[in-house]
């Protein structure tokens, strides 16, 4: 086995803002083959799950944003994540020059969850990571193959997982740490986090643990954020080397601001 330490492995996640538009998705997946090194890509699902559910009878429930993931909805959340999006995105990298290989957390054992513990809501099945094997990906990365994560898990057991796709690329970011480099990008429809919801400027450049603290107790930063900056917080606590939130072509172009997370 080779030896990466002095290797940067690049982790992206996207979520519905790029997936659900056809353009947008196609003009990311052009400069995202072109970023240069070792990369992974997580995706979430954007609406399509939500609309196939409509569609086909079955009744969706949200909590605080939240999916409850009864075995019906898993079904059509399996069929959407690592079904049509994933390949879908699989075929545009192809087209693009970029070799890519689909995975749930199933494939190659990859990511190991367990079923979240009822406590005040029981959200059915949905996954919260236990473990991240990096030894297939590895190999595929050291073939310069580009690894493409859905929102899926496994128990180990044979069940599939509903689980956050930030919260998958940021374990798989921990996961590799010990091996690359790593940084992880969060990609989304604003400049990074900001001080003013309602002003697109308004990014805060760089958040610590000091200053993490103070926005929430300001109630600058509130809601869905925080599961995302959690993830973050985590991540950079356990050596994942730099972590950039805020729109994709903070990937592309320099002097594009962005949230980076420090410690």
């Amino acid at each position: 086995m080779r030896i990466y330490k002095m290797e940067t492995l690049k982790i992206i996640k996207i979520g519905g803002n790029i997936i659900d538009n056809e353009q947008v998705l196609d003009d990311f997946l052009k400069q995202f083959s072109l970023i240069k090194g070792l990369k992974i890509l997580v995706h979430g699902g954007g609406k399509l799950a939500t609309q196939l559910a409509e569609k086909t009878g079955v009744r969706v429930n949200m909590v605080d944003g939240r999916r409850i993931t009864n075995l019906e909805t898993l079904d059509i959340i399996t069929m959407v994540y690592a079904g049509k999006i994933n390949k879908n995105i699989v075929a545009k990298l192809q087209a693009f020059h970029c070799n890519a290989i689909g995975f749930t957390g199933a494939d190659g054992n990859s990511i190991i969850s367990t079923k979240r513990p009822v406590k005040e809501i029981d959200f059915g099945f949905v996954g919260d990571v236990e473990k991240v094997n990096t030894k297939t990906l590895q190999i595929l990365l050291e073939h310069k193959v580009t690894p493409v994560f859905c929102a899926i898990t496994h128990d180990n057991n044979g069940q599939l997982l509903n689980t956050n796709a930030d919260t998958i690329a940021s374990e798989l970011a921990i996961g590799f740490a010990k091996d690359f480099k790593t940084e992880l990008y969060y990609c989304f429809e604003k400049n990074g986090v900001l001080k003013d919801i309602n002003d697109d400027f308004s990014v805060i450049e760089n958040i610590n643990l000091e200053n993490y603290q103070k926005l929430i107790d300001t109630k600058v930063i509130s809601d869905g954020m925080l599961p995302k900056l959690n993830n973050c917080f985590h991540a950079i606590k356990n050596n994942v080397e730099k972590i950039c939130i805020g729109k994709p072509e903070m990937l592309f172009k320099q002097k594009i601001k962005c949230t980076t997370i420090k410690q």
